[in-house]
This record gives C-alpha cells, structure tokens and sequence, in this order.
C-alpha cells in the first residue's frame, strides 16, 4: 500500500459516511451506528494527521475550529463566549433567517446563490441543496415550480402525484429505469439540468 494522502482517503471518507446514513436509515442499533461514527471520525483523525505531519494543522484545530464556527453562526443559541443565550428564537424559520444572515456576513462577496454547493454531490442531492438554497433565497417557491425561475412545469405536475416518500422513491427508481433502457445517464442528465437550472438566476438576484 502506498503512502497515504488527502486524496488517496477520500474514497473512504465518502464510503464510511454512507456506511452511516445507511446504519441509520435501516434502523440497526445503536451500536452499529457508534461503531460507524466512530470510522468517520478516524478518517477526520486521518486527515488531520496528515496535516499535522506537514506542520499545516492538528486534530484540535479542528476541533477549535468547528467550535468557532458553530458559535459564530448561531448568535441565537450561543453568546460570543461559547455560553448559553437565556432566550432562543421562537420559530424554526426565525432560527433559519438568523443563519443565513450570519452566513451572508461571513461572506459579502458570494457570487450567487449557489455558491459553496459541492459540485461532486450526487446529482439528486445537488438539484436539492440547489432548491433549498433558491427557496431561501425568495426565488418564490422554486421547489414548486411556481417561481420566475423554476423547473418546468410538466415535470413539476408529473412529480406531483406523488405522496409518500416510498412512492417518490419508486418514481425516481422508475425514470432511471426508462433512462437506462433508452440509453441515457439519469446521474449526468440530472447534473445538466441543475446547471441549466442555476444559470437561469442573474448574479447577486
């Protein structure tokens, strides 16, 4: 085996976090899942000292690090202390809108709206993280369809005779098998509609 590296690692990473969502999904135990957080935190103990060994960072940089950040960007739970606020926000949206503000802060110079979303998600989890980002954005309802800048409509009613979250899988499990028969790529078309998608949204709107 050659020597580790950050790249070398990072089909392991990927591996051991669907390891958990999978621990989770299925109901296994709470064993199983400790066992599976504690293979995620290795690969982040990994990295860490691969960093650590090029003089770059430790382990508890990153820990201060993430410590930071949560307290930075939730101002409505901790005081800039690290202690506790007295009083929280009553609503799940106030709580979203302080994040975002605080987000926004951080970085005045974004783009867009999309900024910051991984290109190397998956395609569906990417065209989520995408809608998410335009709806909170005030794209008007884009995950509906219903926004100046939104999927078509015809997906958008044929996505709409779905009602529990099985039947939406069985849908998208039915368009890759229609993709795959007429020789198409779900994943890669999926990608191109999301970029399309984005374009769509002028800069800073």
């Amino acid at each position: 085996m050659g020597a580790l590296t950050h790249a070398s690692l990072v089909e392991y990473l990927l591996e051991e976090a669907y390891e958990v969502a999978e621990t989770i999904e299925t109901g296994a135990d709470e064993a199983e899942l400790k066992g599976e957080l504690g293979d995620v935190l290795l690969q982040v103990v990994l990295h860490s000292r691969l960093a650590e060994e090029r003089g770059t960072f430790a382990f508890t940089d990153v820990v201060r690090g993430i410590t930071a950040k949560m307290i930075r960007r939730n101002p409505h739970v901790f005081r800039p202390d690290g202690s506790l606020q007295d009083m929280f926000p009553a609503t799940v949206e106030e709580i979203v809108l302080k994040w975002d503000a605080v987000k926004k802060a951080e970085k005045p110079d974004r783009a867009n709206h999309f900024e910051g979303i991984p290109e190397a998600l998956p395609a569906l989890a990417r065209a989520q993280k995408t809608l998410d980002r335009a709806e909170r954005a005030g794209l008007a309802h884009a995950a509906h369809g219903k926004a100046p800048v939104g999927p078509a409509r015809l997906p958008v009613e044929l996505a709409g005779t779905f009602t529990t979250e099985a039947e939406l899988g069985e849908l998208l499990l039915a368009l890759a098998g229609v993709a795959h028969r007429k020789g198409f790529d779900a994943e890669r078309a999926l990608r191109g509609a999301v970029r399309q998608y984005q374009d769509q949204v002028p800069p800073g709107s």
